[in-house]
């Protein structure tokens, strides 16, 4: 049996291993990473440039028409955005299905590809996608009702240590600030962990948009120190990113007059639309990190729970199961696709003359 060539190992993965991965992954395939991300980024930079405009322009006009007008471009940047980022959701789909026929065929990672697989099922994942930002928002919602309980215990507590003495309130004051972070965001992960692989059932497994759904809820158990990590390591490394590309944009700023203090003036429009184009850059540059890691998490997920790897080394190995009529199997294929070869039944076998263990003899040596 051929061993995988690829150097996507099948073992189940920690956070830092899945982190590792996906770097090495993107290290590997840099340039085709970037024409994924790129096209829905873009999509969000020019809604953020859109509404950064119009809020500037909003503030600063004293005609009724041009305010209305001015609302109006606003929300359309704000529905573009949106679209952006449902669009980086659909995406993520299809370089999973990408990722999954590299590992079975050693087929390259191609934007191409990508696409394709996208546009198959585009107006599934579109509805899909619209669900899941939903119930991201609902996550997000209950995550933050619950910092604001412990606000309000933090409030309590910080009002009875004060009466005793301001060292014990500000020790108080900081244990429950980083205590109610922590749970609204652990909360929000085990609840948005959940929809964290509708896109990748839909397009690995064939599966409609509520399956899907169903599917991801089965597969999200135990994922939320990952997630966590990933997210985590993406939001640090794009605002690492940002800060370099901010580095001549701060500069030239600074040496034309603009105040880059906290507590400084508002900046002119030039400045704020450099800041949003440079922001969407570096998610250009660190999207594909959280896709990857997204689709090797999905991966690691079956191989945890249903020995994917054994699946997909034997998809690798074997034909196509065939379509047998009246006969409903029940295991799914490892990636749902006509390409697999045909399958060809095997030549019957020929009974030999003789006994049933097949030794064939006449009479007369009989006699």
């Amino acid at each position: 049996m051929d061993v995988i060539s690829n150097d996507l190992s099948l073992e189940p993965l920690g956070a830092g291993d899945l982190i590792d991965r996906a770097v090495r992954l993107y290290r590997q395939h840099f340039l085709t990473l970037i024409r994924i991300a790129a096209p829905p980024v873009l999509i969000s930079a020019l809604g953020s440039t859109i509404t950064t405009i119009s809020f500037r322009e909003l503030s600063s006009t004293s005609s009724d028409v041009r305010v209305a007008l001015y609302v109006l471009i606003l929300m359309g940047g704000g529905l573009v955005m949106a679209c952006g980022s449902l669009f980086s959701l659909i995406v993520m789909g299809g370089a999973t299905r990408n990722l999954v026929s590299h590992l079975i065929w050693n087929e390259p990672v191609s934007a191409r590809t990508t696409y394709r697989a996208v546009k198959s099922r585009f107006w599934g994942l579109f509805g899909a996608s619209i669900l899941v930002a939903m119930w991201l928002a609902f996550a997000a919602m209950v995550a933050f009702m619950a910092y604001l309980f412990f606000s309000f215990v933090l409030f309590a507590a910080i009002g009875f240590a004060s009466m005793i003495s301001p060292w014990i309130t500000a020790i108080v004051g900081g244990i429950g600030m980083l205590a109610g972070i922590t749970a609204g965001l652990i909360l929000f992960f085990i609840l948005a962990g959940r929809m964290a692989y509708v896109p990748q059932a839909m397009l690995v497994e064939g599966k409609g948009v509520f399956a899907a759904i169903g599917r991801s809820f089965s597969l999200a158990s135990g994922n939320v120190k990952r997630l966590m990590a990933m997210a985590l390591f993406t939001f640090f490394a794009t605002y690492s990113a940002l800060m370099l590309l901010m580095i001549p944009l701060g500069w030239y700023g600074y040496l034309n007059g603009i105040d880059l203090s906290p507590f400084g003036s508002n900046s002119p429009t030039w400045y704020a639309i450099g800041y949003e184009v440079i922001l969407q850059c570096s998610h250009i540059v660190l999207a594909p990190i959280w896709m990857l890691g997204l689709s090797l998490l999905y991966v690691d997920e079956r191989v945890r729970h249903e020995g994917y790897d054994v699946e997909l080394m034997a998809a690798r190995q074997l034909p196509e199961m065939p379509n047998l009529p009246n006969v409903v199997s029940p295991f799914a294929p490892a990636l749902v696709t006509g390409r697999a070869p045909r399958f060809v039944p095997p030549p019957p076998m020929q009974m030999p003359v003789g006994s049933v263990l097949g030794l064939n003899y006449s009479t007369t040596n009989h006699q």
